[in-house]
C-alpha cells in the first residue's frame, strides 16, 4: 500500500496558496510541494491529492490518502463527486481539478482517511509546512483555470 499525506493552504482565500504532499511506500518517502500566486484553499487541498496520485507511476496500487480536508474526503467518500459528474458539475467549483482527480485515481484502488488538521499529526504538520512555504515562496505558478474564471 502507498500512503499519501496531503495539505493545502491559501492566504486570503483567494490569495497566494500552496500544497504539500508526502508519498510513503515501505521505507521510501517523497515530498512534493508547489505554490500559486492566486488560488483557493480547496483547490490546493484537492491538488495535493492529485499530485500525489499522479506521482505513482505503476497502476493498480492500493492507495490510502490521509487528508484534513472535509471538502475532498467527503466529496469522494460520501459519493458527492459521483453526483457532480452525473450532473456535469453544474453549479460546482473546481471541475477542472475534479476531472484531473478522476483520471489520476482511476488506475488505483483509492480510499480516504480524514484526520483533524493542526492536531499534532506529524505528516499532516509537515504537509502544512510544505504548503505554507510553497505559498510564501518566490516561484509561484499561475493557477490558470482559477485566474481565468475568477476575473
Amino acid at each position: 500500500m502507498i500512503t499519501i499525506y496531503t495539505d493545502g493552504a491559501a492566504k486570503g482565500n483567494p490569495g497566494p496558496g500552496g500544497y504539500g504532499t508526502i508519498l510513503r511506500f515501505k521505507d521510501k518517502e517523497k515530498e512534493i510541494s508547489q505554490g500559486f500566486r492566486l488560488t483557493t484553499n480547496n483547490r490546493m487541498e484537492l491538488l495535493a491529492v492529485i499530485v500525489g496520485l499522479e506521482a505513482i507511476k505503476k497502476p493498480k496500487w492500493n492507495v490510502k490518502v490521509v487528508s484534513d480536508s472535509k471538502y475532498v474526503v467527503d466529496a469522494v467518500s460520501k459519493g458527492w463527486l459521483d453526483g457532480w459528474v452525473k450532473k456535469g458539475f453544474k453549479g460546482k467549483k473546481n471541475q477542472d481539478l475534479w476531472e484531473r482527480y478522476l483520471k489520476a485515481a482511476a488506475p488505483h484502488n483509492v480510499h480516504f482517511e480524514w484526520i483533524k488538521g493542526h492536531a499534532g499529526h506529524p505528516e499532516n504538520e509537515r504537509c502544512d509546512q510544505l504548503a505554507v512555504e510553497a505559498a510564501e515562496g518566490n516561484h509561484l505558478l499561475k493557477d490558470e483555470v482559477f485566474e481565468r474564471n475568477s476575473g
